[in-house]
């Protein structure tokens, strides 16, 4: 149960999708009996046949932010910038007039401290030091940064979306690769469940009596790190900006109270509401930083039911999901998925575990 090898499988290349579905909610939906492990096929619009007036949908409303830079070095060689904590998460070494930000950098040779990078639009990066696998970065803009930034970034795509600088991507990704409840910069990667829903959709379920409740976790660069320990009660997550208005956990607490279920949008909704949640289930209002690592034995308090896509192997979200409807549950929906020619990952089909 603990062994990370328990959390692998086999995916043709083929069945990783790189462009979503035509009509987002048309996407495929498998959905998944937490106990029994039944299975069940459908369309993703057919999600409010799924859910009971009183229902509430937890949605994270976090906007990914064009923060991928391409530049060169000072000594002319090619560097790209990741901006990691554009929500502020973190302290920089010390105060400045320019924006700093925590951020990866890729380039041929470590930059050095002190070093300065150059992208389009004059904008320039000086770097202030290393901290392990992140630089703090100040950037100098000719006139406002976040319009510079909008202009010229670009989306941080996972590694396994391929694009080519000569080939026109399959879509437009900065519109496909965001929610269509995006309203709170900070991101650097989608909260990728969200991407089936539309305002059409959305509506639908309020008409049906089912509530939706926004809360806010700015995914950050831990998402694209690896498991690196075989045990995987050892591994530690980075921790994430996260925001609950009193609004949205009176709403939350509301449902959970009259005896409905509270559904989480992607695991970055459940690992909020787990955390902010006290024994009894009730949610707390407030901001803070998320660390919260799901893995199987945890005891589930908030969420009753989860909307998700299919993750990749040997990574905290299977094993989290694992944590909810078991592991072998999981596995076999998933060689069940494969089987069927579901396509997976960011851009992918879903999977709606109640």
């Amino acid at each position: 149960m603990y062994a990370l090898s328990e959390y692998n499988y086999q995916l043709p290349a083929e069945l990783i999708a790189q462009k979503p579905a035509d009509r987002r909610d048309g996407s495929r939906l498998l959905v998944m009996d937490r106990v029994s492990g039944g299975l069940r096929h459908h369309r993703f619009y057919e999600l409010g046949d799924f859910l009971r007036p009183g229902d509430v949908v937890v949605v994270n409303n976090t906007a990914v932010i064009p923060g991928r830079l391409i530049g060169k070095k000072d000594s002319g060689g090619r560097v790209e910038v990741l901006i990691c904590n554009f929500n502020g998460t973190g302290r920089p070494p010390a105060l400045k007039a320019n924006p700093v930000f925590k951020c990866l950098i890729k380039s041929a040779k470590a930059p050095r401290s002190g070093a300065i990078l150059y992208f389009d639009e004059q904008l320039t990066a000086r770097v202030l030091e290393r901290r392990d696998e992140t630089y703090w970065v100040e950037f100098g803009a000719n006139g406002d940064f976040e319009s510079v930034l909008d202009r010229i970034g670009k989306t941080p795509l996972p590694p396994y979306i391929q694009r080519s600088a000569e080939l026109k991507a399959p879509c437009d990704d900065r519109a496909a690769y965001q929610t269509v409840y995006a309203t709170e910069k900070g991101a650097i990667a989608a909260p990728t469940a969200g991407l089936h829903f539309t305002p059409e959709l959305m509506a639908n379920l309020k008409t049906r009596g089912v509530a939706i409740a926004a809360i806010t976790l700015h995914v950050g660069y831990g998402t694209f790190q690896p498991v690196r320990t075989q045990d995987i009660r050892h591994h530690r997550m980075h921790s994430e900006r996260y925001s609950i208005s009193s609004a949205a956990a009176q709403r939350i607490n509301t449902a959970r109270t009259a005896g409905h279920r509270v559904v989480a949008v992607g695991t970055t909704c459940v690992r909020t509401l787990e955390y902010a949640a006290d024994t009894m289930g009730q949610v707390a209002a407030g901001n803070g930083d998320c660390d919260l690592f799901i893995y199987p034995g945890y005891r589930f308090k908030a969420v009753d039911a989860i909307i998700t896509n299919f993750h990749l192997p040997e990574s905290t979200l299977i094993v989290l999901v694992s944590a909810f409807a078991g592991r072998d549950n999981v596995l076999q929906a998933y060689q069940e998925a494969i089987k069927r020619r579901y396509r997976f990952y960011s851009y992918g089909d879903a999977m709606l575990i109640i």
